[in-house]
């Protein structure tokens, strides 16, 4: 894409820290996301920035806690901004529209490196064993920013609720109307999910203040820099999907379809850096009830993201599997808990 090819809305963005296509020496979609569109900046005096915005109105069906996605991403950069080594985007220039505000576009900086599932065959078990503890590290440093009330902050269920327990029942009850919205087919009937949800919710009552939860760290959002075998964590990115909530749902997409517990280095670094690691019973029933959530995100949005019918395929196979297994194990820890 040559700079004068600039899209409206990326040049006016840009313009509003006043920089015009006569100051870009290179411009490039940036692949990978599945719902806001990403521009990589590069300007003629060396500095690499990404414009991030949302999908224009009209342009798609979306789930309900998808409205004003970029607050979200905008008050997690700005709270982890100030926390010791984290290495997440600075933002240069926040453009909001509307009242209440809806963000329609960020300019931030380029982190530096590669997303780690893209050089994860090449590292060394020991450069594993090394990123993991300091991902570990980064990840309990981030989890010291608290905030000033839970769920998303863009608010797309109405005022915030007092307590974790209330806002995690609106944002699954949420995705459940959408699977009704879109006529998604679950492993389960959605009568009998809501079942499962409300039968628990007594447990997220432990939950005592909301934390700065990314809950999208999956290693395409984790950027890796550096020579083979001395690799560092450059970057964390895309946190558009943040909330304010249970630190404990953080380690969902940590270790999607598998199980945080196995991953000692991780949870090496994260008790090194002052993160809380012991998994009592309260702990491993909350986090089934985020896996359940995040599968069911991901069962449901393969309709409006109009997914190809391979993907639908591998999202009900992997998703849809591991959806009834924790629900099974939601409703095995309630059998306990009675």
């Amino acid at each position: 894409m040559r700079p004068e090819d600039l899209a409206p809305g990326a040049a006016a963005l840009l313009a509003s820290v006043s920089v015009t296509p006569a100051d870009v020496a290179q411009c490039a979609p940036l692949a990978g996301g599945t719902y806001n569109s990403l521009l990589r900046v590069v300007l003629r005096d060396g500095r690499r920035w990404v414009v991030k915005r949302p999908p224009s109105p009209g342009s798609g069906a979306t789930l309900a806690y998808e409205h004003n996605l970029l607050r979200g991403e905008t008050e997690y950069y700005a709270a982890a901004l100030n926390i010791p080594d984290v290495p997440v985007p600075r933002l240069i220039h926040v453009e909001s529209v509307g009242e209440p505000p809806v963000v329609a576009g960020l300019v931030m900086t380029e982190c530096s490196g590669v997303p780690w599932h893209e050089t994860d065959a090449s590292l060394s078990p020991g450069e594993r064993t090394r990123l993991r503890a300091e991902l570990g590290k980064v990840v309990a440093r981030l989890h010291t920013a608290t905030g000033p009330e839970y769920g998303y902050p863009a608010r797309p269920f109405g005022p915030p609720a007092a307590n974790w327990r209330h806002t995690f029942a609106a944002m699954t009850a949420a995705v459940l109307d959408d699977a009704v919205r879109y006529d998604v087919q679950l492993p389960h009937p959605v009568k009998r999910v809501r079942e499962v949800f409300a039968a628990a919710e007594p447990v997220l009552a432990d939950v005592p203040r909301p934390v700065l939860v990314h809950f999208d760290l999956w290693q395409g959002n984790l950027l890796l820099d550096g020579a083979p075998g001395a690799r560092n964590l450059s970057g964390v990115i895309d946190a558009e999907r943040m909330f304010w909530g249970d630190p404990v749902a953080e380690f969902v997409s940590l270790s999607l379809f598998g199980d945080i517990e196995q991953d000692e280095d991780f949870l090496a670094g994260y008790a090194a850096a002052g993160g809380n690691v012991t998994f009592t019973d309260s702990v491993r029933l909350r986090l089934h009830l985020y896996r359940c959530y995040l599968y069911l995100i991901m069962l449901v949005e393969v309709v409006p993201r109009r997914y190809s019918a391979e993907q639908r395929a591998w999202t009900q196979q992997h998703a849809g599997r591991h959806l009834v297994v924790s629900l099974d194990a939601v409703a095995s820890a309630l059998v306990g808990r009675s």
